[in-house]
């Protein structure tokens, strides 16, 4: 019995033990598998301070250096501008120095100024005969602008049409008077010079005999001629073009067909 019982009590004894053991060995299991989370904080890497320290250093000059580039840039655009305003502002000034010393006159009034001086006979305001009479040596073919119509040509104050189909010469009055105007009336030898050079045909003018009289269609009466040598018979008047302008005149039917010129006071 007594072996029975010690027995049992080192059975026992051996089952405490064991139970004992088991959890210092599960203890020592777990203290390895999780380990003190503290201990890493204990631990850390010296590169973690470095980082944290120097980190983004090295992005703070480079916005500074970005910042003076971007100021620098704008300096320069603001010199440039005001620049320009000073000399915009030199150039307004100088404008209006420049108006306010010149001359009011303008270049056509000072010359005519010039030549009355020269000739007290002149007057500024002379009509165009006038200033012919004044400068004869002066021949003025056409104006600086276009005064007249398209097919038309400009000499003095008048318009001239020469025309490229053939009418009797009281048609040819008509067609004129149609267009604003009437048959070409030579009174200068500058005239006559000018159509006969622009002229190459036979044209009838306005110049017409009623009565044994030779008068214009304006009803002046012909005062210079330039009639040819010998006139043949008509009441008619025609320039012929592209002769001898002093005596380039002859005569015909008022019922036979050739050219015209037309003419319109400006």
């Amino acid at each position: 019995m007594e072996m029975k019982k010690l027995t049992t009590e080192e059975e026992r004894n051996e089952e405490e033990e064991v139970k004992t053991s088991e959890p210092m060995l599960d203890a020592k299991t777990e203290e390895e598998v999780e380990p003190d989370p503290y201990s890493k904080l204990q631990s850390l890497p010296e590169d973690i301070y470095s980082e944290a320290c120097y980190g983004g250093a090295p992005d703070k000059p480079k916005a500074d250096q970005q910042t003076k580039g971007n100021t620098r840039l704008y300096r320069a655009v603001c010199l440039f501008l005001a620049l320009i305003c000073l000399v915009l502002l030199l150039v307004v000034i100088f404008l209006s120095v420049k108006l306010q010393t010149g001359s009011t006159v303008c270049p056509e009034r000072e010359e005519a100024i010039k030549a009355n001086r020269r000739n007290p006979s002149f007057t500024p305001t002379c009509s165009y005969e006038q200033c012919q009479a004044h400068f004869p040596t002066v021949e003025v073919k056409y104006r600086s602008c276009p005064q007249c119509a398209a097919g038309w040509v400009t000499y003095g104050e008048s318009c001239f049409f020469l025309s490229t189909f053939r009418l009797s010469w009281d048609e040819s009055q008509k067609n004129c008077s149609a267009r604003g105007g009437s048959l070409a009336v030579i009174s200068s030898l500058r005239t006559q010079r000018f159509l006969t050079r622009e002229g190459k045909m036979n044209y009838w003018i306005g110049l017409r005999q009623k009565s044994n009289t030779w008068t214009w269609v304006d009803n002046t009466a012909l005062q210079e001629s330039y009639w040819v040598g010998v006139r043949s018979e008509g009441d008619c008047g025609i320039l012929s073009g592209g002769s001898s302008p002093e005596k380039n005149w002859i005569t015909a039917s008022c019922q036979a067909y050739t050219y015209f010129i037309c003419q319109l006071q400006l």
